[in-house]
């Protein structure tokens, strides 16, 4: 057994000898001759690039999330290689998810709600869902090839720097950069991408080799989101270049999406340092919108009591009661669609008017918190949300999509009777 494993050894060591300095045995005699030091090449293929910054040799390699020539290109190059230090396009939070199978369980959604967090969870889910209705056609679990790096450069007690920008910074700056306009655009292609059918052959394959998924679903919004898109991919390709490039070690192997070579390889070779700050930075909430999200509630306040004074107490009555069913009643309509529990029901129809006079809380966040105490979703709904969000009956069939859905209707209702009573109340004011 012991000869077997040294002549596997040896056969392994071997295969990362030619690659690195391009020769083979053959020429060996020939080489060693010519030079005692040969100059090291790339051999690994398209997908691997070297690059030199400063006093570092970086290897980027470039893979397609859901490619298991991939996944073994990242063991072969990191295997090889032995380098000082791993660095790899994950965040603290898809490293946790990739590598721990139960993390649903430490989910605590009452806690995600309090912080306004549900659209961008949300969101994560539709891109998640994205990748690995794809990676069902192709064995692969997304993101698999990321994980066998952080794996090899472990087993090899290699350290290991997670490189991307935290996932709900990502989503954040790339909503608040989307212009108000077009966020319904936005969110029409995401839940687009969720009942898409996309067939993969060995040719689509190898074009996903050179663009990640993320990157190919950006495509396809064109150039009609161009802040979008540059949160999405731009800011990330330079916060990794920054990352890799102030990496401890002299050679570094760097494990990103194909889609990113690119950008990562023009970036690194410059300092982007006095960039970090602000790409890591949620943009806050313009002057203006925040004037405005009191400015529309105020303007309906004081047009109700205006109405008092100048037509009296009945037309005051009687707006004041318009106001509450106006609102009330189509959130708790939505609530109702959603299939919602009839507390939860009840307190889109009393909540409704009360929310809508302030923008500090919506009452689709009310009602998501109710109904995640009437009807929690239970372990297994997790596990089975990437399937179920394909399709529309497991909206309504999983509790943890339902409670979105609940989300959602509630708050849209609770928009449609702000409008229609906002313009009931100013009519009357003005008549």
């Amino acid at each position: 057994m012991l000869f077997v494993r040294s002549a596997q050894a040896v056969s392994e060591n071997t295969i990362c000898f030619q690659l690195r300095y391009n020769f083979s045995p053959r020429s060996f005699n020939n080489t060693m001759t010519s030079s005692l030091l040969p100059f090291p090449t790339q051999q690994y293929g398209e997908d691997v690039r070297i690059v030199q910054a400063q006093n570092k040799t970086i290897l980027l390699v470039g893979t397609a999330h859901l490619s298991q020539l991939s996944l073994q290109l990242v063991e072969q190059v990191i295997t090889c290689e032995q380098p000082d230090t791993v660095c790899i396009e994950l965040d603290y939070r898809r490293y946790q998810a990739l590598s721990r199978k139960q993390s649903w369980e430490n989910l605590d959604l009452k806690q995600l709600i309090r912080n306004k967090q549900l659209s961008t969870l949300l969101a994560t889910l539709v891109l998640a869902s994205y990748q690995k209705r794809l990676g069902g056609q192709t064995g692969m679990t997304p993101g698999a090839e990321l994980l066998k790096a952080a794996q090899t450069a472990e087993a090899l007690d290699i350290p290991v720097v997670l490189c991307d920008r935290d996932i709900r910074i990502t989503l954040r700056r790339a909503w608040r950069n989307t212009p108000w306009h077009k966020k319904g655009y936005l969110l029409a292609v995401l839940i687009a991408s969720l009942f898409e059918k996309t067939e993969l052959d060995e040719e689509k394959l190898a074009a996903m080799r050179k663009q990640d998924v993320l990157a190919e679903l950006m495509e396809e919004l064109g150039s009609s989101l161009p802040n979008t898109k540059k949160a999405l991919i731009d800011e990330r390709d330079l916060y990794m270049a920054e990352q890799i490039r102030q990496a401890d070690g002299e050679r570094i192997v760097a494990v990103v999406g194909a889609g990113h070579l690119e950008g990562i390889s023009r970036l690194i070779r410059s300092d982007n340092s006095m960039a970090i700050e602000e790409i890591t930075t949620v943009p806050p909430v313009s002057d203006l919108w925040k004037a405005l999200a009191w400015l529309i509630p105020l303007v309906i306040v004081l047009s109700l009591v205006a109405i008092g004074f100048r037509h009296g107490a009945e037309q005051f009555n009687t707006n004041a009661l318009y106001w509450v069913l106006i609102n009330g009643i189509p959130s708790a309509l939505g609530s109702v669609l959603a299939g919602a529990h009839p507390v939860t029901v009840a307190t889109a129809f009393f909540g409704a008017p009360f929310t809508s006079l302030t923008p500090l809380i919506g009452v689709g966040y009310v009602c998501a918190f109710v109904q995640v105490l009437m009807c929690p979703p239970i372990v297994r709904e997790f596990e089975q949300i990437q399937h179920d969000i394909s399709s529309f009956s497991g909206w309504w069939r999983n509790r943890l999509l339902r409670i979105f859905l609940i989300f959602l209707f509630s708050s849209l209702g609770s928009s449609l009777g702000t409008f229609l009573g906002g313009y009931r109340i100013i009519s009357t004011l003005v008549s």
